[in-house]
C-alpha cells in the first residue's frame, strides 16, 4: 500500500488494552482516566481478523502495544496466533517490563521476534517518582528474562525531557552499551499541542518516511498519532477502514485532542 505522498505503508501498531499497571507522569493524568468498557475493547478474534486483512493489503510489520499489553489475559496465545499469520516478517511488543520476568520465555516460544522495554532512569527512587510507585527491580528482572529467552534485539525506550544528555538518559545509555541493548531516546510529547520530534536512534516522528497505521483498543484505525482522524473497523468494515486511513494519512502530524497515550499505544 502507498499513501498519497507515495510512502509505503507496511507497519501496524496494535493496542490490545488501555489498561496499565503503572501511572507514568507523562502518560497518565494525576486525576486518573476513564477506562474503556470491556464491550468497547476489541476481542482477540476481532484483532486477529484486522491483522489478517491488513497483512493481505501489504502490512508486514506488527507491534503489540497498550496501555501495557502484558496485563491483558491470554496475550501469549494471542501472540502465537499472530505469529502464525503468513506474511508477517517482524512481530514485536512494547512493554514497561514489570511483568516480563514471567512472560518473556512464553512469548518467545509463542513466536514473538523482539521487544521494546520502557526505561527512563536507572535510579530506583526516580523510577518510583516517574511511574508513581513502580519498582525498577522488576523491570531489571524482566530485561534479564528477555535476554535469556533470546528476544533480540532488545530496545530500551527512554523518555527524555529536553536532551539525551540528561543524567537519567546518560545512565540508561551506559546500561544499554554495557549489555548490548539498543537505546532509543524519545522526547516527551504533547498530543494536544502537537509537540513531537524524531526519536533518537529510532524512526518515530519522522513524518517524511512514516510507514505506520495504528489500531486502537476499541477498533479505530488511525493514520497518524498526531491527528484526530480515525476510522472505525466495526462500522466501516476492516478493509474500508484501512483503505480510508491510508488514503487520508496526512503529510505531517499536527495535534491530537481526542486521544491519550494510554489508549492509542504511543
Amino acid at each position: 500500500m502507498f499513501d498519497r505522498f507515495n510512502r509505503p505503508i507496511t507497519y501496524l501498531r496494535v493496542s490490545v488494552t488501555d489498561r496499565c499497571n503503572l501511572r507514568c507522569v507523562y502518560c497518565m493524568p494525576l486525576k486518573g482516566i476513564t477506562m474503556l468498557s470491556h464491550t468497547d475493547i476489541l476481542s482477540y478474534e476481532e484483532i486477529l481478523e484486522v491483522i489478517r486483512v491488513a497483512v493481505s493489503m501489504g502490512i508486514s510489520k506488527v507491534r503489540i502495544t497498550g496501555g501495557e499489553p502484558l496485563v491483558r489475559k491470554g496475550l501469549v496465545r494471542f501472540i502465537s496466533e499472530v505469529a502464525a499469520i503468513p506474511g508477517i516478517l517482524d512481530l514485536g511488543l512494547t512493554t514497561n517490563g514489570i511483568l516480563l520476568e514471567e512472560y518473556a520465555q512464553p512469548l518467545a516460544l509463542a513466536g514473538l521476534h523482539r521487544i521494546n522495554i520502557s526505561l527512563d532512569t536507572m535510579d530506583p527512587v526516580r523510577f518510583r517518582e516517574i511511574t508513581r510507585g513502580g519498582e525498577l527491580s522488576k523491570v531489571m528482572l524482566g530485561i534479564e528474562a528477555a535476554q535469556k529467552a533470546g528476544l533480540k534485539p532488545i530496545k530500551i525506550n527512554c523518555v527524555i525531557k529536553d536532551s539525551s544528555e540528561e543524567p537519567d538518559a546518560v545512565a540508561v545509555r551506559e546500561f544499554c552499551r554495557s549489555n548490548g541493548f539498543e537505546a532509543r531516546f524519545i522526547h516527551q510529547m504533547n498530543l494536544g499541542e502537537g509537540c513531537f520530534t524524531i526519536v533518537e536512534n529510532g524512526h518515530g516522528g519522522d513524518c517524511a518516511n512514516c510507514n505506520r497505521l495504528r489500531l486502537t483498543a476499541n477498533g479505530r484505525i488511525k493514520p497518524c498519532l498526531f491527528s484526530d482522524m480515525e476510522f472505525d473497523i466495526r462500522k466501516m468494515g476492516i478493509k474500508a477502514a484501512v483503505e480510508a486511513a491510508v488514503g487520508m494519512k496526512p503529510e505531517k502530524g499536527t495535534s491530537n485532542t481526542s486521544d491519550f497515550f494510554h489508549n492509542i499505544g504511543g
